[in-house]
């Protein structure tokens, strides 16, 4: 399923913005939750060996990870719990929620009662699910590269017009440049482009012209 940003699809899973923690008790089993984002396996691996560092004493510390612009590694653990009661749910809920770049960590301190397969595979879930309800979703959209040069008393007006595309198409402000002129970016979903242009060429009664750059992943907060 793509996930859409004012109107705009795309096909890459999301993100998240930083990483949460929450706990979750059942039966007198606490279950501690991190997600954290990572750039790779590496970084997931390095998070979970300072989760197992912080809760040493932990009966189990179970996860999940998923990485690559289109999810396509992931990797689970079950760190002792029966086969499939853990690692997987866990792997399922982030697959659920069409997320990548992030690992999830669930270490569990037992409370003396048994929770069954079916309780373990709730708990575990739940316990990722409730965390990531906390977290802030970084989506990731293709967008493509607009310039404008206009002289320096322009610049203000032409920020304006640009700040006000970003808001109707779904587009993201760039960085600002003063040389001997401002030059302005904006980046914008395909199908905006040429709108954007002609505003810009509208806006400047046709002497300023928008210049289309390449393309590029864009993690938009939200």
């Amino acid at each position: 399923m793509a996930v859409y940003r004012r109107g705009v699809s795309t096909p890459f899973p999301a993100t998240i913005a930083t990483a949460v923690e929450r706990e979750l008790v059942v039966r007198k089993s606490r279950f501690i939750a991190r997600v954290e984002p990572v750039a790779s396996v590496a970084e997931a691996d390095a998070v979970i060996a300072a989760v197992r560092k912080r809760y040493w004493d932990a009966g189990h510390n179970c996860t999940a990870m998923v990485t690559g612009l289109r999810a396509d590694q992931a990797r689970s653990s079950d760190d002792g719990e029966p086969s499939g009661t853990a690692g997987v749910p866990m792997l399922e809920v982030l697959r659920r929620r069409e997320l990548t770049d992030l690992v999830a960590v669930v270490t569990r301190y037992f409370g003396g009662v048994k929770l069954g397969a079916g309780g373990l595979v709730r708990a575990y879930s739940t316990a990722v699910s409730d965390a990531l309800d906390d977290a802030r979703l970084v989506r990731r959209l293709a967008l493509t590269q607009v310039r404008v040069d206009v002289p320096h008393a322009d610049a203000g007006r032409f920020d304006h017009l640009l700040r006000d595309l970003a808001q109707r198409t779904g587009a993201t402000l760039g960085d600002t440049e003063y040389g001997a002129q401002a030059s302005l970016e904006i980046w914008v979903p395909a199908e905006a482009v040429s709108r954007v242009r002609d505003e810009v060429a509208s806006a400047s009664g046709g002497t300023v012209e928008a210049v289309v750059g390449g393309e590029r992943i864009v993690d938009v907060p939200e």
